[in-house]
Formats: structure tokens, sequence, C-alpha cells
């Protein structure tokens, strides 16, 4: 069982089950992290996103910290998963996202981030842990400020 962060599911709403990848993106004690704001939902997130049809987790991993960061990523590990019931306004979807939470080198920029409304932010590992926007999210954060 995958252990769930946030609200508990509404009963009698249907939500479509959404698998993402996301990356602990640790240098010294920072982790580069992403700013999303598109004027209605602001919030700091670990880069990452959605997995694709036919798609692996670890190459949706290396595509969504591109097109959030503009990062190129080397030797992702997996270091846990989590769930959470969320409505996706971007995709007007009720979503259980499951989380595969990877821990990865950040390797060289390439550019800006692809995707709109995303920033990419070095930030102090422990200020991210405050600013998070989601619970999962501060867990892995947390998990790897104490060494995991």
């Amino acid at each position: 069982m995958i252990r769930r962060f946030g609200e508990s599911p509404e009963a009698g709403r249907k939500y479509t089950r959404r698998a993402g990848a996301y990356a602990l993106l640790p240098q010294g004690h920072h982790l580069l992290v992403t700013w999303y704001d598109d004027g209605k939902n602001p919030e700091l997130q670990l880069p990452g996103g959605g997995i694709d049809p036919g798609e692996s987790p670890i190459a949706a991993l290396h595509r969504e910290v591109y097109e959030e960061t503009g990062w190129l990523i080397a030797a992702p590990r997996r270091v846990g998963a989590f769930r959470r019931f969320t409505y996706m306004p971007e995709y007007d979807l009720w979503a259980e996202k499951v989380c595969l939470i990877y821990r990865a080198r950040p390797v060289r920029r390439i550019g800006p981030p692809t995707e709109a409304f995303h920033e990419a932010l070095w930030m102090e590992t422990t200020e991210a842990v405050h600013q998070l926007g989601n619970e999962g999210d501060t867990h892995f954060a947390l998990r790897h400020l104490q060494g995991l």
C-alpha cells in the first residue's frame, strides 16, 4: 500500500488514476525546485509530472525535469512513492495522483523551462521543506534532509 498525503477522497466522486515521476535534485545544501504560477494556483513543487501512455517512469522523469527546469539530470534512484487525491484545474480532472519520487543529480542547465508558468529555483533544502506546496513533496524533501 502506498502512503497517502493530503485530503481524503470524497465519497461518490470519481477519480482518475494518474501516475507521475518527481525528482529531488540536490546540490550541496540546496534543492532545484520549480515555482509554478499560472496566476491562479501558485505553488512551489518538486520538478516532475505525469507519465505518458507507453512512457517509462525514468523517461518521464528526464522529460518533465527538463520541461519544468531546463536541466538535464543523471543517476535517478527511486526513493519512494505516495498518492494524493486532488483536483487538477489545468486538466479539469479529479485525480488520484500516484507520485514516484526519485533522487537524481542535476548535471547541466540547457536553458529556461520550456513549460509555461514554470520557473526553476535553487533553494536551501531547509527552506524548501517549509515551502513546498504539498505534504508528499515536503515529506520526501525532509527525508532527504535527514539522509533518507
